[in-house]
């Protein structure tokens, strides 16, 4: 077993990384700064706008939900339906719970799952106002870790994620869970960092990176070769570097320090990118 797959590893990572988002969550919004390195930037809505959120979707969300976090639009991918029932990954304040759940209607219902506890209650609490200003009662949010996810087998008609799973300390196990939550003919949209090449070994032994969504990235290749793994089908990558040079160039202490541990001349998007992944659960296959 290496060093990078041992559980005490794995578990410092994790609790590393839950200590950095319930930061976030008590900071009321405002996501990175000198003290609390996050995946994202203190400008929410200018990175939802610049990964393809509109002002009518902003518009409609609690105040507070939007974080700072996303480096994709996924419920926009998941072309959802009406009635479906929708599961986001490491759901944070509810961002992208709360645009689906507008989306799947009375008859659907938006699930998401966090780690943190302090997120959850943000949450919880944004939930109060969606449904006052919707009517819809169609919101939930549970606690637990994406490894072991808190839902029924074969339950879920869409996975949605965004910029999380590069956060998880044990990749694979994160896209089983997805096959086994996914009803035969599921559908999962997933956006999410990757690298286009091994980071420097600087950057890549950085907690800072970690938490920033960088050091805990894989390869493109290894995220096709997990969703395969798991059963999944129809699977498909689409890298949008641009998105990390913008990020990059934002006043933010994080991604400051990053660029300082990279080589001379080289930019974070030639090392990282945005990756937009769908896939499928073939039908008749109840479990992965």
């Amino acid at each position: 077993m290496s060093r990078r797959d041992r559980p005490e590893r794995k578990h410092a990572l994790r609790d590393a990384v839950r200590t950095g988002y319930a930061e976030i969550a008590k900071a009321g919004g405002a996501c990175c700064g000198p003290a609390r390195p996050c995946c994202g930037s203190s400008d929410a809505a200018g990175v939802a706008r610049a990964v393809g959120y509109s002002e009518a979707e902003l518009a409609t969300l609690p105040e507070g939900a939007n974080m700072g976090l996303s480096c994709g639009n996924p419920g926009a991918v998941a072309a959802l339906k009406p009635g479906e029932t929708v599961l986001d990954l490491g759901s944070g304040g509810g961002f992208d719970v709360f645009l689906v759940a507008e989306k799947v209607g009375r008859r659907g219902r938006a699930i998401g799952v966090d780690m943190t506890p302090e997120m959850l209650a943000k949450a919880r609490r944004n939930a109060e106002s969606f449904r006052k200003r919707t009517r819809l009662n169609n919101v939930e949010f549970r606690l637990g870790e994406i490894e072991y996810l808190p839902v029924a087998d074969a339950s879920v008609d869409v996975v949605i994620s965004n910029c999380v799973i590069n956060l998880s300390p044990d990749k694979p196990q994160v896209w089983r869970e997805i096959a086994r939550v996914l009803k035969p003919g599921g559908r999962v949209a997933v956006s999410d960092l990757a690298l286009l090449k091994p980071l420097p070994a600087k950057l890549r032994a950085s907690i800072e990176a970690l938490v920033g969504c960088v050091a805990g990235a894989v390869l493109t290749q290894e995220t096709r070769a997990m969703a395969r793994a798991a059963g999944l089908t129809q699977i498909r990558l689409i890298p949008k570097a641009d998105y990390v040079d913008r990020m990059a160039d934002w006043n933010d202490p994080l991604y400051r320090k990053m660029l300082e541990q990279l080589p001379e001349g080289k930019r974070l998007g030639q090392y990282v990118t945005s990756l937009e992944v769908t896939a499928h659960k073939p039908r008749g296959k109840s479990r992965p």
